[in-house]
């Protein structure tokens, strides 16, 4: 087969097929947890800590997907080896688990209730693996020249909604505070505050800020989500003799750093030159971002940005943005 392929409840169908049913709770309420990986070379990077995480947010939703972790990770192993083979040369994958609780009872009975009035059986939940490629156009330019943040009014889930540890798609708060940012400033990204005005994370991106005297500072680890990215660069910047902490970080802290970051699966880690308009530092790319992204080249055997520059080109040609 020369079409990716995904795999749906149990089965390994062709990726266009793939597709979730408007009953489902996912499409109906965006109740869906998920986990979203990328490969290097073609091997998935940081597989247990992922599912590690997908496991404790399936807990907090009380979801069971009928599958081990262990056979999650053979099908996510499988998967990206299957469609790793159809990219170009040193081309890679992002990998998406997504698992929802199946049908809303408001579409269709909760549960099927045997004719001989045995116990309820549960309804069945929605479990897909898909794969895209990279979609490099949308960040290698802030390899060369920086992210812009902007804080908007639209604030993070408070804990009270639902734990900062929960990884799920139900992110309409990003997407508002997207929208936000990108009025003041069409390159910008959002920095989301909480209700005391601290600084929490960005769009779907973890922030890290550095100060000299202090080293790499995040957000504590109780108010954001546990970044798998995070991590890797904290583990990084201390093989570089980089102090790390934690602690309360205000929009004067991220404005007055001498550099700041942003980690996520698909981009590794990108530095942040200007928030609300003001640069950060000398307003480009810092020296210690620097270091921490050919270190993690290095542990990964593959240039980050010399793959991102090189497949960016023929990105904006397909996505006809150029």
């Amino acid at each position: 087969m020369n079409e990716p392929v995904a795999f749906l409840n149990g089965d390994w169908i062709p990726a266009s097929a793939a597709a979730v049913s408007v009953d489902d709770a996912g499409f109906v309420l965006g109740v869906s947890v998920a986990e979203q990986l990328r490969t290097f070379g073609g091997k998935l990077f940081r597989l247990d800590e992922h599912l590690t995480r997908l496991a404790h947010s399936l807990e907090i939703v009380g979801v069971y997907p009928g599958m081990g972790l262990n056979e999650i990770a053979s099908v996510a192993e499988e998967l990206a080896a299957r469609n790793h083979r159809l990219l170009a040369p040193d081309d890679d994958l992002r990998l998406a688990i997504v698992i929802t609780p199946g049908t809303h009872p408001a579409y269709g009975p909760p549960c099927r209730r045997p004719l001989n009035d045995g116990p309820a059986i549960p309804a069945q939940p929605t479990v897909c693996l898909h794969t895209h490629p990279l979609a490099f156009w949308l960040w290698a330019e802030e390899y060369r020249s920086g992210q812009a943040l902007v804080a908007t009014k639209v604030r993070q889930v408070p804990s009270s909604s639902w734990p900062a540890e929960l990884k799920c798609r139900s992110r309409m708060h990003y997407y508002l505070a997207d929208r936000e940012a990108a009025a003041a400033d069409p390159r910008a990204r959002a920095l989301l505050l909480d209700a005391e005005g601290f600084v929490t994370e960005a769009s779907t991106a973890n922030l890290l800020i550095l100060r000299a005297g202090e080293g790499l500072i995040s957000p504590p680890s109780d108010k954001i989500l546990p970044g798998i990215s995070m991590s890797t660069v904290v583990e990084l910047a201390r093989g570089l003799g980089i102090p790390c902490l934690q602690r309360d970080l205000t929009v004067e802290d991220v404005a007055s750093a001498d550099e700041a970051m942003l980690t996520s699966t698909s981009t590794c880690i990108l530095p942040v030159v200007r928030l609300g308009g003001r640069p950060i530092g000398a307003g480009r790319p810092g020296k210690v971002f620097g270091e921490l992204l050919a270190a993690w080249s290095r542990m990964v055997g593959v240039d980050i940005t010399a793959q991102a520059e090189r497949y960016e080109k023929r990105d904006l040609v397909a996505s006809g943005c150029q």
